[in-house]
């Protein structure tokens, strides 16, 4: 499902790969009453009551602006092995239709920007191929340019302290099969006149965030929230975190800034209209007014 949006001279549009629940056990500092007494926030598009799951999109962010196609993100990717998350193994979704219904060619894409190298956030980086000598996957977007956090990368890369067989498998079949396109980034990072990158740690060590500003602001905040229950309590991490206090810190840093600008806040992983202007409330935050998208 796709959905489009001006923001000021940019556009937006969503392209869904799909969509899953997820335990609210996984957020093991938020007491079971949060939920409930959210009610208003959350139901039904994130949550429905009583249940002990909450609701995920996985979906690409296209932007337009500056003469520049921009994807935030790549979802989980066909055809994978994901034996440390099985819910994405062996997947086979209709993500190039997606994109190709928002009037998106994979050869027009002029950037890939992965907000941190997590399994949902790079699958489609690449594709199946038949040549073999390609260790059977080849860049998804032929004429992108890649662009990774350096942190994360060396981080996660097979010989790094945050190594796993998971992340592995990973690099194997989605970050180095683009190494030939890749950029790596740390730091501020100016792409275009309306956008720039800016460090977010905490979900991971080299998370991003994506800030436009082509006369209207948003900030794509990548895994800095999960899910709406993170808006009145920014306080609660997730257990996907490497370092839920850092998390944390970044989030209510991000938010305070999003919410002195206007900009709208628009992560990885919400369904509905994907993302919010918020305004702060203590040391709280709350939502002012949603993305103007169908809600998925």
């Amino acid at each position: 499902m796709t959905g489009r949006v001006r923001l000021g001279r940019a556009t937006l549009t969503r392209a869904v790969e799909l969509r899953a629940q997820v335990r609210t056990s996984l957020f093991g500092q938020t007491p079971a009453d949060a939920w409930p007494d959210n009610a208003e926030l959350l139901e039904p598009l994130f949550w429905d009551r009583g249940a002990d799951e909450w609701k995920i999109a996985i979906q690409t962010w296209v932007i337009q602006v500056d003469g520049l196609t921009v994807l935030v993100d790549t979802g989980a990717g066909n055809d994978r092995d994901r034996p440390h998350m099985p819910p994405l193994h062996r997947l086979s979704t209709g993500y190039l239709a997606e994109l190709a219904a928002a009037g998106v060619r994979p050869e027009d894409v002029d950037v890939v920007i992965n907000t941190h190298l997590h399994t949902d956030h790079v699958g489609w980086n690449t594709r199946r191929s038949g040549d073999v000598g390609a260790g059977g996957w080849v860049p998804t977007f032929p004429n992108a340019r890649y662009l990774m956090p350096e942190l994360d990368y060396r981080y996660f890369a097979p010989d790094a302290p945050g190594a796993s067989e998971g992340m592995r498998i990973v690099f194997e079949d989605s970050v180095l099969p683009v190494a030939g396109q890749m950029e790596l980034f740390s730091g501020d990072y100016q792409l275009s006149e309306s956008l720039w990158l800016r460090p977010a740690p905490g979900h991971t060590p080299g998370s991003t965030v994506v800030w436009v500003d082509a006369g209207e602001p948003a900030v794509f905040v990548g895994d800095l929230t999960h899910c709406p229950i993170q808006i009145p309590r920014p306080d609660d991490p997730c257990a996907f975190d490497v370092d839920g206090v850092a998390a944390a810190v970044t989030r209510k840093r991000v938010f305070t800034e999003a919410s002195r600008r206007r900009a709208a806040v628009i992560p990885a992983h919400y369904p509905g209209p994907g993302g919010a202007t918020i305004v702060a409330r203590g040391d709280a935050f709350m939502v002012d007014d949603w993305l103007d998208l169908p809600p998925i």
